[in-house]
């Protein structure tokens, strides 16, 4: 399909000259209407005086008057007849073209159809009723006046439209220029140029669209340069576990016996294991970052998820021999995505066993609330000083403490999926005495 012909200028042009020929046909129509009742009762009232006139000069005196007018040639005295009858119904006077029988048989106005035509007839008696006159009209003399009214209207016109088209054609053209100018702007950009579009002058009507495009420009641009920052990141931290990977696997292959070898590949899984971690993660970021809303809400169990969760992460908790407790109400159900659900808890509580050391305590609780539910995420670690909670949630942002390794995305990744549900990750608890960390997730609408 074409869709030149579907332009805006096309448009515009169709709508003001169909508009503007629909206004001029009724205008014409009425006065058209107007004009042919106009002329009915301007020969009608001609018809009635021309009676009265006749009256007035006639008399029963006259019957040896010419009987016959004569022969009429001119086209409107054709279309004009009359006579004059006496109450004995002798025709005193008639005109040639009139018959030798009464026009018609009805007083005042009437109207007949016949073989000679469509005419108008007009009879009237006189005071004494002595003598009647008739006189009728071809209407052949009204639709000749009405079709030269109707010409008259209708030539300007086709002479006028088209010049009034152009003018329409020219107007719209100039006023529409600026989209013109708008459409060159950002056809001549280069990808990279997300920087706002100010033409050097905007209708009002198109203000609104030049603001939406703007605001679509600077969200571009942000993820963009998010998208940029995030690469640099991920690249500066992986470079540091395969370095480490390369020298451990440098370590085994030089190891001189099987204990040095055994302990360099104990080193080269771990350190597999992190990398392995850290690119699960990122992937993750990855897969978050480019939603704006949930994809397709659910109603999710938290308490159930949260006890399958602690459960996966058991063997952790066994080998730093923490005091572990999952405390939850009955029937935490939450709107949202479950398999985002699933990896909020776990990064929490992975964090938490991850900086509590060995022999301390974690606590999980799940608080039902009336239109909500509330998880925290409690342990006894070093925890994180108030001024450096905000850099905490940002990816990357690490604070070396009890020289745990970690990627930096864990926090990063619970506030991104807390923001998505509606909600917001708090972190609370005093330096050195632990962590908690809280959300509260909205519950299913009734």
């Amino acid at each position: 399909m074409n869709t030149r012909w579907f332009s805006l200028r096309r448009r515009l042009l169709g709508l003001l000259l169909g508009g503007l020929a629909a206004a001029w046909l009724t205008m014409v129509a009425f006065s058209y209407l107007d004009a042919h009742q106009e002329i009915d009762e301007l020969f009608d009232a001609q018809l009635a005086q021309a009676a009265q006139t006749l009256l007035a000069m006639a008399g029963p005196d006259k019957r040896s008057a010419v009987d016959n007018l004569g022969p009429v040639a001119h086209k409107y005295q054709r279309g004009l007849r009359f006579q004059i009858w006496n109450r004995d119904g002798e025709l005193l006077l008639h005109t040639d073209n009139a018959p030798h029988t009464p026009l018609t048989e009805i007083d005042g106005f009437s109207a007949t159809d016949n073989r000679d035509g469509h005419w108008r007839h007009y009879s009237q008696w006189d005071a004494s009723r002595r003598l009647q006159v008739q006189v009728s009209e071809n209407h052949v003399l009204r639709d000749d006046l009405i079709q030269q009214i109707a010409w008259r209207l209708i030539l300007p016109a086709l002479f006028g439209l088209p010049l009034i088209g152009l003018g329409i054609w020219l107007a719209t053209r100039r006023g529409l220029a600026s989209l013109d100018e708008i459409a060159s702007q950002i056809a001549r950009r280069d990808p990279q140029q997300l920087q706002a579009v100010h033409p050097a002058s905007a209708p009002e009507e198109i203000r609104c669209m030049l603001e939406a495009l703007n605001q679509l420009f600077t969200r571009v641009e942000g993820a963009l340069e998010a998208e940029r920052r995030f690469t640099a990141d991920a690249a500066h931290e992986l470079r540091t576990p395969l370095a480490a990977l390369q020298a451990q696997l440098q370590v085994a292959l030089r190891a001189r016996d099987g204990d040095e070898r055994q302990h360099s590949l104990g080193q080269l899984q771990s350190g597999l294991t992190r990398a392995s971690h850290l690119v699960d993660q990122m992937l993750q970021l990855a897969r978050l970052d480019p939603e704006s809303a949930l994809p397709n809400p659910a109603t999710v169990d938290l308490g159930l998820l949260t006890q399958s969760v602690c459960a996966e992460i058991g063997i952790q908790i066994l080998d730093k021999n923490l005091d572990f407790e999952l405390i939850a109400d009955s029937h935490c159900l939450v709107a949202g995505q479950a398999d985002w659900l699933r990896i909020l808890i776990r990064n929490l509580v992975d964090n938490a066993v991850r900086y509590t050391p060995a022999g301390g305590r974690v606590e999980v609780s799940l608080k039902r609330l009336s239109n909500s539910c509330k998880l925290t995420v409690h342990d006894n670690g070093p925890g994180i000083p108030p001024d450096k909670r905000e850099q905490v949630l940002r990816r990357f942002h690490r604070i070396e403490v009890a020289e745990q390794p970690g990627s930096g995305l864990g926090l990063a990744i619970v506030s991104r999926i807390a923001e998505l549900h509606a909600s917001k990750l708090q972190l609370a608890g005093e330096p050195g005495a632990g962590l908690s960390a809280s959300i509260e997730l909205a519950a299913p609408p009734a």
